[in-house]
């Protein structure tokens, strides 16, 4: 895991959005403490999100990122406290920040979600993010690369087959709501990259993931596994590896979300 030396809140704004598929938004960031302050990582690196709630006019932030700071956000008057979500960074170039969001059923002025936020919010938006690293921790002595999520998870697993050596070996399964949610893949050339696209609209997001993996001829040798997305995905490729005898600490996983729970992010 690699994380900043310093933690401070980076202002910016919104430079332009737009539906990368059907169930994708992307907002591009940028200017005010993002135009220089904030380094780029590659891999999974993600930051938490502030962003105004519908109706907020400003964006009103905590006056710190420590315990202190973060109890002052939580006791802010709903009136002013602003939505925080934690995201991934899809793309980067100078002073410009990429975030995906996943944008499941109607979204409108009212929607009280970060990709509520990414549908309504116009150039010139105020937002902040706070850069919490990488959690992918590779040391080099893997024999491959496994990489599964499903589309919460799509911007990290995208952003590591990016990131890895290009001489990697590896496999990656990736599921999507629709085969025009499918994106572009900047991966080693012996990465192989499965889309899984679900045949039911009404599936939990990662149980075809889940199923595939299990069923999977992985390949041989010592893997290092990055999962992410719905709970159950992670929770059960982990369960899954660890009884074929993949080792604890060779296994990156983090659930995104609960079906059921809070909106995908």
């Amino acid at each position: 895991m690699l994380t900043p030396e310093t933690h401070r809140l980076l202002r910016g704004e919104v430079l332009a959005r737009w539906r990368v598929s059907p169930h994708m938004l992307r907002v591009t960031v940028g200017g005010g403490d993002l135009a220089d302050g904030f380094a780029a990582r590659g891999f999974d690196q993600w930051f938490r999100l502030f962003v105004p709630r519908p109706g907020q006019d400003e964006l009103h932030l905590p006056p710190g990122v420590d315990l202190r700071g973060y109890a002052r956000y939580v006791t802010m008057p709903e009136s002013r406290r602003p939505l925080l979500r934690n995201y991934t960074v899809r793309g980067t170039r100078p002073g410009e920040i990429d975030i995906d969001l996943v944008a499941h059923g109607a979204l409108d002025a009212a929607t009280v979600s970060a990709a509520g936020w990414a549908a309504r919010c116009e150039v010139g938006s105020p937002m902040a993010l706070l850069d919490e690293g990488v959690t992918f921790a590779a040391d080099g002595t893997q024999d491959w690369t496994l990489v599964v999520a499903e589309e919460s998870g799509l911007p990290a697993a995208l952003g590591v087959l990016a990131s890895l050596p290009r001489d990697a070996r590896g496999l990656a399964f990736l599921e999507v709501p629709t085969v025009e949610d499918v994106q572009p893949v900047d991966a080693p050339e012996r990465v192989e990259v499965r889309w899984l696209v679900r045949a039911d609209a009404r599936a939990v997001p990662g149980a075809l993931a889940l199923r595939t993996v299990a069923a999977a001829a992985l390949p041989p040798g010592r893997p290092y596994v990055f999962v992410v997305g719905e709970q159950a995905l992670p929770q059960g490729v982990r369960r899954h590896l660890v009884a074929a005898g993949v080792a604890k600490p060779d296994i990156a996983f983090c659930g995104y979300w609960k079906h059921g729970g809070r909106p995908a992010r």
